[in-house]
Protein backbone atom coordinates (compact mmCIF):
# COMPACT_ATOMS: atom_id res chain seq x y z
CA UNK A 1 0.00 0.00 0.00
CA UNK A 2 1.25 3.40 -0.75
CA UNK A 3 1.73 6.21 1.55
CA UNK A 4 -0.84 8.27 3.15
CA UNK A 5 -1.39 11.33 1.04
CA UNK A 6 -3.11 14.60 2.08
CA UNK A 7 -6.96 14.30 0.40
CA UNK A 8 -8.64 17.36 -0.71
CA UNK A 9 -12.18 16.91 -0.15
CA UNK A 10 -15.52 19.04 -1.23
CA UNK A 11 -18.67 19.27 -0.39
CA UNK A 12 -19.64 15.86 -1.21
CA UNK A 13 -19.71 12.13 0.46
CA UNK A 14 -15.91 10.90 0.21
CA UNK A 15 -16.02 7.81 -2.57
CA UNK A 16 -13.15 5.32 -2.93
CA UNK A 17 -13.16 4.56 -6.77
CA UNK A 18 -11.94 0.86 -7.26
CA UNK A 19 -10.30 0.80 -10.29
CA UNK A 20 -7.69 3.73 -12.20
CA UNK A 21 -8.79 2.52 -15.48
CA UNK A 22 -10.34 4.36 -18.75
CA UNK A 23 -14.04 3.31 -16.75
CA UNK A 24 -12.28 4.69 -13.12
CA UNK A 25 -10.98 7.56 -13.84
CA UNK A 26 -13.79 8.86 -16.55
CA UNK A 27 -16.72 8.65 -13.44
CA UNK A 28 -14.20 10.23 -11.19
CA UNK A 29 -14.09 13.15 -13.61
CA UNK A 30 -17.59 13.18 -13.85
CA UNK A 31 -18.24 12.67 -10.10
CA UNK A 32 -16.03 15.91 -9.58
CA UNK A 33 -17.44 17.39 -12.59
CA UNK A 34 -21.20 16.93 -11.33
CA UNK A 35 -22.07 18.09 -7.78
CA UNK A 36 -24.92 16.99 -7.72
CA UNK A 37 -24.35 13.57 -7.76
CA UNK A 38 -23.21 14.38 -4.07
CA UNK A 39 -19.97 12.15 -4.62
CA UNK A 40 -16.21 13.52 -4.35
CA UNK A 41 -13.54 10.92 -5.50
CA UNK A 42 -10.83 10.62 -2.34
CA UNK A 43 -8.87 7.77 -3.80
CA UNK A 44 -8.28 4.85 -6.16
CA UNK A 45 -7.76 1.18 -5.28
CA UNK A 46 -6.16 -0.78 -8.14
CA UNK A 47 -4.01 -3.73 -8.67
CA UNK A 48 -1.73 -2.85 -11.36
CA UNK A 49 1.63 -1.99 -9.94
CA UNK A 50 2.35 0.90 -12.43
CA UNK A 51 -0.32 2.66 -10.95
CA UNK A 52 0.39 2.81 -7.85
CA UNK A 53 1.66 6.08 -6.22
CA UNK A 54 0.23 7.58 -9.42
CA UNK A 55 -2.26 10.96 -9.50
CA UNK A 56 -4.92 11.01 -12.26
CA UNK A 57 -6.02 14.69 -11.93
CA UNK A 58 -5.44 14.71 -8.61
CA UNK A 59 -7.15 11.94 -7.17
CA UNK A 60 -4.49 9.54 -5.70
CA UNK A 61 -4.23 5.56 -6.42
CA UNK A 62 -3.88 4.73 -2.30
CA UNK A 63 -3.27 0.97 -2.80
CA UNK A 64 -4.16 -2.43 -4.04
CA UNK A 65 -7.59 -4.08 -3.57
CA UNK A 66 -6.21 -6.23 -0.64
CA UNK A 67 -5.99 -2.66 0.60
CA UNK A 68 -9.60 -2.37 0.56
CA UNK A 69 -10.50 -1.81 4.40
CA UNK A 70 -7.12 0.03 5.58
CA UNK A 71 -7.59 2.92 2.74
CA UNK A 72 -11.97 3.12 4.04
CA UNK A 73 -9.68 3.93 7.34
CA UNK A 74 -7.57 6.33 5.95
CA UNK A 75 -9.92 8.37 4.18
CA UNK A 76 -12.99 7.88 5.91
CA UNK A 77 -14.34 7.76 2.81
CA UNK A 78 -18.55 6.33 2.88
CA UNK A 79 -18.57 5.14 -0.26
CA UNK A 80 -17.00 2.29 -2.57
CA UNK A 81 -17.69 2.63 -6.28
CA UNK A 82 -16.87 -0.66 -8.25
CA UNK A 83 -15.42 0.88 -11.59
CA UNK A 84 -14.20 -2.52 -13.25
CA UNK A 85 -17.05 -3.26 -15.85
CA UNK A 86 -15.27 -6.29 -16.64
CA UNK A 87 -14.91 -7.66 -12.84
CA UNK A 88 -17.05 -10.94 -12.17
CA UNK A 89 -20.19 -10.88 -10.55
CA UNK A 90 -18.29 -13.08 -7.81
CA UNK A 91 -15.85 -10.33 -7.12
CA UNK A 92 -18.20 -7.71 -7.21
CA UNK A 93 -20.22 -9.32 -4.56
CA UNK A 94 -17.25 -9.85 -2.59
CA UNK A 95 -15.79 -7.06 -2.15
CA UNK A 96 -18.74 -5.24 -1.70
CA UNK A 97 -19.60 -7.27 1.19
CA UNK A 98 -16.13 -6.67 2.75
CA UNK A 99 -16.95 -2.83 2.29
CA UNK A 100 -21.07 -3.93 3.61
CA UNK A 101 -19.39 -4.83 6.66
CA UNK A 102 -17.64 -1.69 7.28
CA UNK A 103 -20.81 0.23 6.96
CA UNK A 104 -19.70 2.11 3.78
CA UNK A 105 -22.07 2.18 0.59
CA UNK A 106 -21.08 0.38 -2.49
CA UNK A 107 -21.96 0.98 -5.74
CA UNK A 108 -20.79 -0.68 -9.65
CA UNK A 109 -20.57 -0.14 -13.31
CA UNK A 110 -23.08 -2.69 -15.00
CA UNK A 111 -21.50 -5.25 -17.04
CA UNK A 112 -22.43 -3.52 -20.64
CA UNK A 113 -20.23 -0.84 -20.27
CA UNK A 114 -17.33 -3.40 -20.76
CA UNK A 115 -18.82 -4.17 -24.07
CA UNK A 116 -19.94 -0.89 -25.47
CA UNK A 117 -16.50 0.80 -24.64
CA UNK A 118 -17.82 4.68 -24.23
CA UNK A 119 -16.82 7.25 -21.61
CA UNK A 120 -18.73 6.49 -18.08
CA UNK A 121 -21.28 8.82 -16.40
CA UNK A 122 -22.00 9.57 -13.37
CA UNK A 123 -25.26 8.15 -13.84
CA UNK A 124 -23.87 4.93 -14.76
CA UNK A 125 -23.47 3.98 -11.42
CA UNK A 126 -26.13 1.37 -9.49
CA UNK A 127 -26.39 -0.02 -5.93
CA UNK A 128 -25.58 -3.96 -5.38
CA UNK A 129 -28.21 -5.62 -4.77
CA UNK A 130 -30.56 -6.84 -7.85
CA UNK A 131 -28.58 -10.13 -8.77
CA UNK A 132 -29.09 -11.96 -5.38
CA UNK A 133 -32.64 -10.36 -5.15
CA UNK A 134 -33.87 -12.94 -8.96
CA UNK A 135 -31.40 -15.64 -8.09
CA UNK A 136 -29.74 -14.87 -11.57
CA UNK A 137 -26.58 -12.94 -12.75
CA UNK A 138 -27.29 -9.57 -14.89
CA UNK A 139 -27.07 -10.45 -18.84
CA UNK A 140 -24.67 -8.74 -20.66
CA UNK A 141 -27.37 -8.11 -23.54
CA UNK A 142 -25.51 -5.18 -25.36
CA UNK A 143 -23.19 -5.72 -28.14
CA UNK A 144 -20.29 -3.62 -29.14
CA UNK A 145 -22.36 -2.61 -32.07
CA UNK A 146 -24.95 -1.43 -30.03
CA UNK A 147 -24.38 2.46 -30.48
CA UNK A 148 -24.55 2.03 -34.01
CA UNK A 149 -28.22 2.97 -34.66
CA UNK A 150 -27.61 6.37 -32.34
CA UNK A 151 -24.71 7.60 -32.83
CA UNK A 152 -24.66 10.68 -35.07
CA UNK A 153 -28.40 10.63 -35.45
CA UNK A 154 -31.58 12.48 -34.49
CA UNK A 155 -32.94 9.98 -31.53
CA UNK A 156 -36.53 10.58 -29.88
CA UNK A 157 -37.34 9.29 -26.69
CA UNK A 158 -41.21 9.14 -25.46
CA UNK A 159 -41.54 8.97 -21.81
CA UNK A 160 -38.27 10.32 -21.40
CA UNK A 161 -38.78 11.29 -18.03
CA UNK A 162 -40.06 8.05 -16.80
CA UNK A 163 -37.34 5.21 -15.22
CA UNK A 164 -37.31 3.45 -18.42
CA UNK A 165 -37.66 6.56 -20.65
CA UNK A 166 -34.78 8.42 -18.85
CA UNK A 167 -32.19 5.24 -18.58
CA UNK A 168 -32.94 5.61 -22.31
CA UNK A 169 -31.67 9.12 -22.71
CA UNK A 170 -28.93 8.94 -20.28
CA UNK A 171 -27.21 5.68 -22.19
CA UNK A 172 -28.09 7.59 -25.39
CA UNK A 173 -26.47 10.62 -24.64
CA UNK A 174 -23.31 8.78 -23.79
CA UNK A 175 -23.36 7.49 -27.44
CA UNK A 176 -23.05 10.72 -28.83
CA UNK A 177 -26.24 11.19 -31.06
CA UNK A 178 -26.31 14.03 -33.46
CA UNK A 179 -29.21 14.92 -31.33
CA UNK A 180 -31.43 13.83 -28.44
CA UNK A 181 -34.71 14.48 -28.42
CA UNK A 182 -36.13 14.43 -24.43
CA UNK A 183 -40.64 14.05 -24.82
CA UNK A 184 -42.87 13.91 -22.21
CA UNK A 185 -46.01 15.21 -20.66
CA UNK A 186 -44.53 16.24 -17.42
CA UNK A 187 -42.36 19.05 -17.40
CA UNK A 188 -41.04 18.49 -14.05
CA UNK A 189 -38.89 15.16 -14.81
CA UNK A 190 -37.87 16.33 -18.12
CA UNK A 191 -36.57 18.95 -15.86
CA UNK A 192 -34.64 16.71 -13.45
CA UNK A 193 -33.47 14.58 -16.51
CA UNK A 194 -31.67 17.79 -18.29
CA UNK A 195 -30.55 19.09 -14.94
CA UNK A 196 -28.80 15.64 -14.69
CA UNK A 197 -27.55 15.22 -18.09
CA UNK A 198 -26.22 18.77 -18.62
CA UNK A 199 -25.52 20.06 -15.31
CA UNK A 200 -27.93 22.47 -15.82
CA UNK A 201 -31.85 22.74 -16.65
CA UNK A 202 -32.87 26.17 -18.25
CA UNK A 203 -35.44 24.40 -20.16
CA UNK A 204 -35.17 26.81 -23.24
CA UNK A 205 -33.59 23.70 -25.89
CA UNK A 206 -35.54 23.14 -28.31
CA UNK A 207 -34.64 19.23 -27.48
CA UNK A 208 -36.65 19.35 -24.81
CA UNK A 209 -40.02 18.70 -25.51
CA UNK A 210 -43.61 18.59 -23.35
CA UNK A 211 -46.55 17.24 -25.48
CA UNK A 212 -48.94 14.27 -25.15
CA UNK A 213 -48.56 11.55 -27.57
CA UNK A 214 -52.30 11.35 -27.58
CA UNK A 215 -52.07 14.76 -29.57
CA UNK A 216 -51.47 13.81 -33.37
CA UNK A 217 -50.71 17.34 -34.51
CA UNK A 218 -48.59 18.25 -32.04
CA UNK A 219 -46.52 14.58 -32.28
CA UNK A 220 -46.46 15.31 -36.55
CA UNK A 221 -45.68 19.12 -35.93
CA UNK A 222 -42.56 17.65 -33.49
CA UNK A 223 -41.56 15.29 -36.20
CA UNK A 224 -41.76 17.90 -39.27
CA UNK A 225 -39.62 20.05 -37.14
CA UNK A 226 -37.20 17.73 -35.75
CA UNK A 227 -36.91 14.98 -38.46
CA UNK A 228 -35.96 12.26 -35.68
CA UNK A 229 -34.05 8.64 -37.44
CA UNK A 230 -34.16 6.75 -34.82
CA UNK A 231 -37.29 6.52 -32.36
CA UNK A 232 -37.64 5.08 -28.68
CA UNK A 233 -41.51 4.57 -27.35
CA UNK A 234 -41.46 4.41 -23.78
CA UNK A 235 -44.33 6.73 -23.02
CA UNK A 236 -47.43 4.66 -21.69
CA UNK A 237 -50.11 4.35 -18.93
CA UNK A 238 -48.54 1.34 -17.40
CA UNK A 239 -50.31 0.73 -13.98
CA UNK A 240 -52.62 -2.41 -14.08
CA UNK A 241 -55.06 -1.66 -12.02
CA UNK A 242 -55.57 2.18 -12.70
CA UNK A 243 -56.46 0.79 -16.29
CA UNK A 244 -58.99 -1.76 -15.33
CA UNK A 245 -60.70 0.80 -13.63
CA UNK A 246 -60.14 3.25 -16.81
CA UNK A 247 -59.87 1.47 -19.88
CA UNK A 248 -60.83 4.10 -22.39
CA UNK A 249 -57.35 5.82 -20.67
CA UNK A 250 -55.34 3.19 -21.67
CA UNK A 251 -56.99 2.70 -24.91
CA UNK A 252 -56.28 6.29 -25.90
CA UNK A 253 -51.89 6.58 -24.30
CA UNK A 254 -51.16 2.80 -25.15
CA UNK A 255 -53.07 2.12 -28.72
CA UNK A 256 -53.70 5.48 -30.07
CA UNK A 257 -50.75 7.58 -28.44
CA UNK A 258 -48.70 4.71 -30.25
CA UNK A 259 -50.25 4.90 -33.78
CA UNK A 260 -50.15 8.64 -33.69
CA UNK A 261 -45.95 7.99 -33.26
CA UNK A 262 -45.84 5.40 -35.57
CA UNK A 263 -47.99 7.37 -38.22
CA UNK A 264 -45.13 10.21 -38.00
CA UNK A 265 -42.32 7.85 -37.91
CA UNK A 266 -43.65 6.75 -41.43
CA UNK A 267 -44.30 9.89 -42.39
CA UNK A 268 -41.76 11.41 -41.73
CA UNK A 269 -39.51 8.80 -43.03
CA UNK A 270 -37.61 7.80 -39.65
CA UNK A 271 -35.08 4.88 -40.19
CA UNK A 272 -35.91 2.93 -36.61
CA UNK A 273 -39.06 2.62 -34.29
CA UNK A 274 -38.76 0.49 -31.10
CA UNK A 275 -41.77 0.25 -28.75
CA UNK A 276 -41.97 -0.77 -25.08
CA UNK A 277 -43.62 -3.25 -24.76
CA UNK A 278 -44.28 -5.90 -21.89
CA UNK A 279 -44.59 -9.87 -21.23
CA UNK A 280 -48.29 -8.78 -19.78
CA UNK A 281 -49.06 -8.72 -23.72
CA UNK A 282 -48.38 -12.15 -23.90
CA UNK A 283 -52.27 -14.20 -23.65
CA UNK A 284 -53.08 -10.69 -22.02
CA UNK A 285 -56.11 -10.98 -19.09
CA UNK A 286 -56.04 -7.48 -18.36
CA UNK A 287 -56.31 -4.33 -19.98
CA UNK A 288 -52.71 -2.94 -19.90
CA UNK A 289 -51.96 -6.43 -21.17
CA UNK A 290 -54.49 -6.16 -24.33
CA UNK A 291 -53.75 -2.43 -24.68
CA UNK A 292 -50.01 -2.99 -25.07
CA UNK A 293 -50.32 -6.09 -27.26
CA UNK A 294 -53.03 -4.37 -29.38
CA UNK A 295 -50.03 -1.56 -29.55
CA UNK A 296 -47.62 -4.66 -30.80
CA UNK A 297 -50.46 -5.13 -33.83
CA UNK A 298 -50.27 -2.00 -34.56
CA UNK A 299 -46.67 -1.80 -35.49
CA UNK A 300 -47.96 -5.07 -37.37
CA UNK A 301 -50.37 -2.98 -39.57
CA UNK A 302 -47.87 -0.27 -40.30
CA UNK A 303 -45.05 -2.10 -41.72
CA UNK A 304 -43.88 -2.74 -44.83
CA UNK A 305 -42.68 1.08 -45.25
CA UNK A 306 -38.89 1.66 -44.96
CA UNK A 307 -39.27 2.48 -41.64
CA UNK A 308 -38.12 -0.86 -39.35
CA UNK A 309 -41.07 -0.88 -36.72
CA UNK A 310 -40.57 -3.29 -33.82
CA UNK A 311 -41.22 -3.96 -29.92
CA UNK A 312 -39.46 -5.20 -27.22
CA UNK A 313 -41.45 -6.78 -24.17
CA UNK A 314 -40.36 -6.47 -20.69
CA UNK A 315 -40.61 -8.17 -17.34
CA UNK A 316 -41.17 -6.20 -14.06
CA UNK A 317 -38.16 -3.61 -14.43
CA UNK A 318 -36.25 -3.56 -10.61
CA UNK A 319 -34.95 -0.25 -9.58
CA UNK A 320 -37.52 1.73 -11.71
CA UNK A 321 -39.65 4.41 -9.92
CA UNK A 322 -42.21 3.27 -7.70
CA UNK A 323 -40.70 -0.33 -8.02
CA UNK A 324 -41.69 -3.43 -6.17
CA UNK A 325 -38.64 -3.16 -3.84
CA UNK A 326 -38.97 0.66 -2.93
CA UNK A 327 -42.52 -0.40 -1.37
CA UNK A 328 -41.32 -3.62 -0.07
CA UNK A 329 -38.26 -1.58 1.92
CA UNK A 330 -41.28 0.63 3.46
CA UNK A 331 -42.88 -2.09 4.85
CA UNK A 332 -39.79 -3.79 6.14
CA UNK A 333 -38.75 -0.63 7.38
CA UNK A 334 -42.05 -0.17 9.62
CA UNK A 335 -41.99 -3.87 10.86
CA UNK A 336 -45.50 -4.40 10.01
CA UNK A 337 -46.37 -7.82 7.76
CA UNK A 338 -46.00 -7.41 4.09
CA UNK A 339 -48.66 -7.76 1.63
CA UNK A 340 -48.60 -10.12 -0.99
CA UNK A 341 -51.42 -11.21 -3.44
CA UNK A 342 -50.50 -14.80 -3.77
CA UNK A 343 -47.99 -17.40 -1.97
CA UNK A 344 -47.32 -18.63 -5.41
CA UNK A 345 -47.44 -15.25 -7.76
CA UNK A 346 -44.71 -15.29 -9.53
CA UNK A 347 -43.09 -12.92 -12.28
CA UNK A 348 -40.18 -12.16 -14.54
CA UNK A 349 -37.78 -10.12 -13.70
CA UNK A 350 -34.71 -7.43 -15.10
CA UNK A 351 -32.61 -5.05 -14.34
CA UNK A 352 -32.84 -1.39 -15.81
CA UNK A 353 -29.71 -2.02 -17.23
CA UNK A 354 -30.95 -5.34 -19.28
CA UNK A 355 -34.26 -3.55 -20.35
CA UNK A 356 -31.86 -0.49 -21.85
CA UNK A 357 -29.53 -3.10 -23.41
CA UNK A 358 -32.89 -5.09 -25.31
CA UNK A 359 -33.77 -2.01 -26.68
CA UNK A 360 -30.56 -1.11 -28.08
CA UNK A 361 -30.08 -3.93 -29.39
CA UNK A 362 -33.83 -4.47 -30.58
CA UNK A 363 -33.03 -1.31 -32.75
CA UNK A 364 -29.51 -2.44 -33.93
CA UNK A 365 -31.03 -6.01 -35.03
CA UNK A 366 -34.52 -5.14 -36.38
CA UNK A 367 -34.33 -5.73 -39.88
CA UNK A 368 -38.41 -6.33 -39.70
CA UNK A 369 -40.86 -5.73 -37.90
CA UNK A 370 -40.92 -8.08 -34.89
CA UNK A 371 -40.84 -8.13 -31.15
CA UNK A 372 -38.40 -9.14 -29.29
CA UNK A 373 -38.31 -10.89 -26.37
CA UNK A 374 -35.05 -11.07 -23.22
CA UNK A 375 -34.15 -14.56 -22.00
CA UNK A 376 -35.08 -13.66 -18.27
CA UNK A 377 -34.27 -16.79 -16.87
CA UNK A 378 -36.88 -18.93 -14.30
CA UNK A 379 -39.71 -16.71 -13.38
CA UNK A 380 -39.23 -15.49 -9.63
CA UNK A 381 -41.80 -16.11 -6.72
CA UNK A 382 -42.65 -12.54 -4.87
CA UNK A 383 -42.25 -14.31 -1.69
CA UNK A 384 -38.66 -15.05 -1.97
CA UNK A 385 -37.96 -11.97 -3.73
CA UNK A 386 -39.03 -10.45 -1.07
CA UNK A 387 -37.38 -12.77 1.88
CA UNK A 388 -34.08 -11.96 -0.30
CA UNK A 389 -34.60 -8.56 0.37
CA UNK A 390 -35.12 -9.11 4.12
CA UNK A 391 -31.81 -10.75 4.55
CA UNK A 392 -29.80 -7.81 2.12
CA UNK A 393 -31.70 -5.75 4.99
CA UNK A 394 -30.69 -7.51 8.18
CA UNK A 395 -34.33 -8.30 8.69
CA UNK A 396 -34.67 -12.07 10.03
CA UNK A 397 -38.28 -12.65 10.08
CA UNK A 398 -41.06 -11.79 7.32
CA UNK A 399 -44.70 -11.59 8.10
CA UNK A 400 -46.93 -11.84 5.26
CA UNK A 401 -50.71 -11.49 4.37
CA UNK A 402 -51.91 -12.54 1.41
CA UNK A 403 -54.91 -10.25 -0.60
CA UNK A 404 -55.45 -12.33 -3.18
CA UNK A 405 -55.55 -11.68 -7.35
CA UNK A 406 -57.37 -8.67 -8.42
CA UNK A 407 -58.83 -8.21 -11.53
CA UNK A 408 -56.93 -8.97 -14.60
CA UNK A 409 -53.67 -9.95 -12.36
CA UNK A 410 -51.99 -13.42 -13.92
CA UNK A 411 -50.79 -15.92 -10.99
CA UNK A 412 -48.02 -16.44 -13.48
CA UNK A 413 -47.19 -14.50 -16.38
CA UNK A 414 -45.70 -15.72 -19.94
CA UNK A 415 -43.29 -14.60 -22.73
CA UNK A 416 -45.05 -15.69 -25.67
CA UNK A 417 -48.91 -15.86 -26.47
CA UNK A 418 -50.63 -18.53 -28.27
CA UNK A 419 -50.39 -18.56 -32.05
CA UNK A 420 -46.38 -16.88 -31.87
CA UNK A 421 -43.55 -18.39 -34.22
CA UNK A 422 -40.58 -18.22 -32.16
CA UNK A 423 -37.71 -17.30 -34.02
CA UNK A 424 -33.87 -17.77 -32.82
CA UNK A 425 -31.93 -14.46 -33.57
CA UNK A 426 -27.94 -13.72 -33.69
CA UNK A 427 -28.06 -12.68 -30.09
CA UNK A 428 -28.40 -16.01 -27.74
CA UNK A 429 -30.74 -14.77 -25.13
CA UNK A 430 -33.09 -12.45 -27.16
CA UNK A 431 -36.04 -14.26 -28.87
CA UNK A 432 -38.17 -12.70 -31.71
CA UNK A 433 -41.78 -13.54 -31.73
CA UNK A 434 -43.87 -13.90 -34.76
CA UNK A 435 -47.24 -12.74 -34.44
CA UNK A 436 -50.47 -14.68 -35.79
CA UNK A 437 -52.66 -12.91 -38.39
CA UNK A 438 -54.31 -9.78 -37.90
CA UNK A 439 -58.29 -9.91 -37.02
CA UNK A 440 -60.42 -9.31 -40.18
CA UNK A 441 -61.00 -6.17 -40.78
CA UNK A 442 -58.55 -4.80 -38.28
CA UNK A 443 -58.40 -1.21 -39.08
CA UNK A 444 -61.81 -0.67 -39.04
CA UNK A 445 -63.03 -2.45 -36.47
CA UNK A 446 -59.85 -0.36 -34.64
CA UNK A 447 -61.31 3.02 -35.62
CA UNK A 448 -64.39 1.85 -33.96
CA UNK A 449 -62.46 1.10 -30.67
CA UNK A 450 -60.95 4.95 -30.69
CA UNK A 451 -64.76 6.26 -31.34
CA UNK A 452 -65.67 4.75 -28.19
CA UNK A 453 -62.54 5.34 -26.25
CA UNK A 454 -62.86 9.10 -27.11
CA UNK A 455 -66.37 8.88 -26.04
CA UNK A 456 -65.81 7.38 -22.66
CA UNK A 457 -67.97 4.22 -23.17
CA UNK A 458 -65.76 1.49 -21.43
CA UNK A 459 -67.97 -1.24 -21.70
CA UNK A 460 -67.62 -0.69 -25.72
CA UNK A 461 -64.13 -0.33 -25.65
CA UNK A 462 -63.68 -4.03 -23.36
CA UNK A 463 -66.09 -5.27 -26.28
CA UNK A 464 -63.73 -3.47 -29.02
CA UNK A 465 -60.29 -5.12 -27.16
CA UNK A 466 -62.02 -8.63 -26.98
CA UNK A 467 -62.38 -8.49 -30.81
CA UNK A 468 -59.19 -7.16 -32.13
CA UNK A 469 -56.95 -9.22 -29.87
CA UNK A 470 -58.81 -12.64 -29.65
CA UNK A 471 -56.30 -14.08 -27.09
CA UNK A 472 -57.40 -11.42 -24.61
CA UNK A 473 -59.56 -13.16 -21.86
CA UNK A 474 -59.95 -10.56 -18.39
CA UNK A 475 -59.14 -12.48 -15.48
CA UNK A 476 -61.82 -12.21 -12.75
CA UNK A 477 -61.04 -10.96 -9.01
CA UNK A 478 -59.83 -13.37 -6.73
CA UNK A 479 -59.14 -10.80 -4.20
CA UNK A 480 -61.24 -10.40 -0.63
CA UNK A 481 -62.95 -7.08 0.70
CA UNK A 482 -59.22 -5.27 2.47
CA UNK A 483 -58.45 -2.30 3.87
CA UNK A 484 -55.29 -0.94 4.00
CA UNK A 485 -52.53 -0.61 1.60
CA UNK A 486 -51.19 -3.66 -0.46
CA UNK A 487 -48.15 -4.84 -2.37
CA UNK A 488 -49.20 -5.96 -6.24
CA UNK A 489 -45.79 -6.62 -8.83
CA UNK A 490 -48.39 -5.43 -11.51
CA UNK A 491 -49.05 -1.69 -9.95
CA UNK A 492 -45.25 -0.95 -11.24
Amino acid sequence: MSKSIPLQRNTGVATLVVGAGKAGTSLARELTRVRSFGLTPVGYLDDDPLKQNRRYKGTPVLGTIDDLELVLQQTGAEVVVIAIPSMGAAQIRALGHRAAALGVRVRHLPPFLAAVQREVAGSDMRDLQIGSLIGREELRVVSRTADNPVTGKRVLVTGAGGSIGSELCRQVHAFEPAELLMLDHDESNLHRLQLELWGQADMDSDTVMVADIRDRERIHQIFRDHRPQVVFHAAALKHLPVLERHPCEGVKSNVLGTENLVEAAVVHEAERFVLISTDKAANPTSVLGATKRLAELVLQAHSGSPTVLSAVRFGNVLGSRGSLLHVIREQLATGSEVTVTHPDVTRYFMTIEEAVGLVLEAGRMADRTATYVLDMGEAVKIVQLVQNFAKLLSVPDVDFRFTGLRPGEKLNEELFGDGEQRVSTAHPRITMARPPLRVHGFRSRLQQLYDAASHNRPDEVLAHLAELVPEYSPAPSRAPALAGPALYPDDY
